[in-house]
């Protein structure tokens, strides 16, 4: 070929060339950089690699070695961490046998709680099941109201009859009745200054007329130690007919 034929094609492509814009040539420039680079790895054998410059690259290691460096290091790596599991594991395992532990000793407690309320329970339940029996066994007392007696003869005999029952002396109503109304007429504060007695100087006194000495003698204990109170007069001379006739009712005249 002619070279001026040469020269004007290089030329009509140089100025091509020089026409794209400056991306078209990045892109045509990493085109022919990844072409080239395919061309020099196909080049090389035994799956060695070149460098720039065409230095040869030194060849890859066994794919068995990188397994066994592969191996090594997993070793390494898992074999602190296997400790740690192992410690962890053991740490786990005493927390859940606290746990356990505490759960059982929580549940022992409330059971000795709930032992010792229903002991409790049924003492109180058989302490009250007591108080009951002794209640039923006990005879209720009637309360019964103070007696009252009116303040005139009916009342002072009813009252001595009360208490001569109480201490045993006998004697009725009739008898006494009939005996104060022949020696005082029912003159609680009669006085005989004229009989013997009177001029003995111990003159008879009160409802059946006794003397001071035989008032005392046979005065009934609870009453007055007075002479003319009305009951103790009464009842100490009946207390008297009684050691002497046997009771009041058998005394018809003077005693």
């Amino acid at each position: 070929m002619p070279k001026n034929t040469l020269h004007r094609r290089l030329s009509r492509q140089f100025e091509k060339f020089s026409a794209l814009n400056k991306q078209h040539k990045i892109a045509i420039a990493g085109v022919s950089t990844l072409g080239a680079a395919a061309i020099a790895l196909s080049a090389v054998p035994g799956g060695a690699t070149t460098v720039a410059g065409g230095t040869p690259a030194v060849a890859a290691k066994p794919v068995a070695a990188e397994q066994t460096q592969t191996r090594d290091l997993h070793a390494t790596l898992s074999s602190p961490l296997t400790s740690d599991k192992v410690k962890l594991d053991a740490i786990a395992a005493k927390q859940k046998a606290a746990a356990k532990q505490q759960a059982a000793a929580k549940q022992k407690a409330a059971d000795a709680a709930k032992k010792a309320a229903a002991e409790r329970k049924a003492a109180e339940s058989r302490s009250a099941k007591k108080a009951a029996d002794r209640s039923a066994k006990r005879p209720q007392m009637e309360t019964v109201a103070a007696k009252t007696y009116k303040n005139n003869l009916d009342g002072w005999i009813r009252q001595s009859l009360d208490i001569m029952h109480s201490k045993g002396i006998p004697g009725s109503y009739h008898g006494l009745h009939k005996n104060i109304m022949r020696e005082s007429s029912g003159n609680p504060r009669a006085i005989n200054g004229w009989d013997i007695n009177a001029i003995n100087g111990i003159p008879s006194k009160g409802l059946l007329q006794v003397i001071p000495p035989t008032f005392a003698t046979y005065h009934v204990k609870g009453t007055s130690n007075d002479i003319y109170d009305p009951v103790a007069n009464i009842t100490a001379a009946a207390n008297y007919a009684a050691h002497r006739y046997g009771s009041i009712d058998n005394v018809n005249s003077a005693y």
